[in-house]
């Protein structure tokens, strides 16, 4: 009886072993599966597609060409031209790595700007900060777009442009918001726009000492707004924007017009007629 028992004892734990060796690799494979998104989750980490060329390619399948993407950079700092860039990509020498220009670093936007401009027609516009004062930054912004679409080298039959409103071209026009994070064309102009004009920000620093533009390409950062305070603005700055008029009614307050407040209350003279119309038949 005891060998019985003996003999069965390890003729029950062998299947033990057999079913915990083979449930082993099923359990491992679920964690393995279940990991990445566990822990992308517990970072808080979102997978962001990068733009594609797909509705290019589309407008390529029914016959249209060129298709160019449009973008401009400068609409928010305090100082400096708005820069708008065009590009119409090569669809059999499109670099690697192109993306939004808010997503790269300033070295990859860089090498990037060098390989669309080698490989691409690629054309620039500048809005001064005179005609921003002029015709405010959105219409600044919009002028510099269709002029960066016209100087292209070859006008193309289809133009997308990054935003909400369309540009008044020849071809036809598709605002896409967000669109330099979704169509390739549009992320190519971005970069173009983003180097060309944080190489002006560059150039205007030498003329310009104490301001910081090489640093902070004209935004309203503190050390920009420090600045201000200090020294007052330069021509490179938009008037009316908010701080720097502030400044300029500061070191420059002979420049500022005096503004008439249109609901004081004035004392108008006003004199009245008085008309007396006397009846002849009327008892006097």
């Amino acid at each position: 009886m005891i060998r019985d028992k003996s003999a069965k004892t390890p003729a029950k734990a062998a299947p033990r072993k057999d079913a915990a060796n083979k449930a082993a690799p099923a359990k491992a494979g679920k964690a393995s599966a279940a990991k990445p998104s566990t822990s992308a989750g517990a970072k808080g980490v979102i997978a962001v597609a990068p733009p594609s060329f797909r509705r290019e390619r589309a407008l390529i399948k029914r016959g249209i060409w060129p298709v160019a993407g449009c973008d401009e950079a400068g609409r928010g700092p305090l100082a400096g031209p708005v820069v708008a860039a065009a590009v119409i990509l090569d669809p059999d020498r499109i670099p690697r790595g192109i993306d939004d220009s808010k997503r790269l670093t300033a070295e990859q936007r860089e090498k990037l700007f060098d390989k669309i401009c080698a490989t691409a027609q690629v054309s620039v516009a500048v809005a001064s900060p005179a005609r921003i004062d002029r015709d405010n930054i959105l219409r600044a912004s919009l002028w510099a777009l269709k002029r960066a679409v016209v100087a292209l080298p070859e006008q193309p039959r289809h133009v997308f442009v990054d935003g909400r409103d369309r540009l008044d071209t020849a071809c036809d026009c598709e605002a896409v918001i967000g669109g330099d994070g979704i169509v390739l064309s549009i992320a190519a102009a971005s970069i173009v726009a983003k180097v060309t004009r944080d190489r002006l920000m560059c150039a205007l620093a030498q003329d310009c000492p104490g301001y910081g533009f090489e640093q902070h390409k004209g935004y309203a950062v503190p050390e920009h707004l420090d600045a201000l305070n200090r020294l007052g603005p330069t021509v490179h700055h938009r008037s009316f924007f908010a701080p720097v008029a502030a400044a300029r009614a500061k070191h420059m307050p002979w420049t500022v017009e005096p503004v008439q407040d249109l609901f004081s209350v004035t004392e108008v003279e006003v004199q009245v007629e008085a008309r007396i119309e006397i009846d002849a038949s009327a008892n006097l």
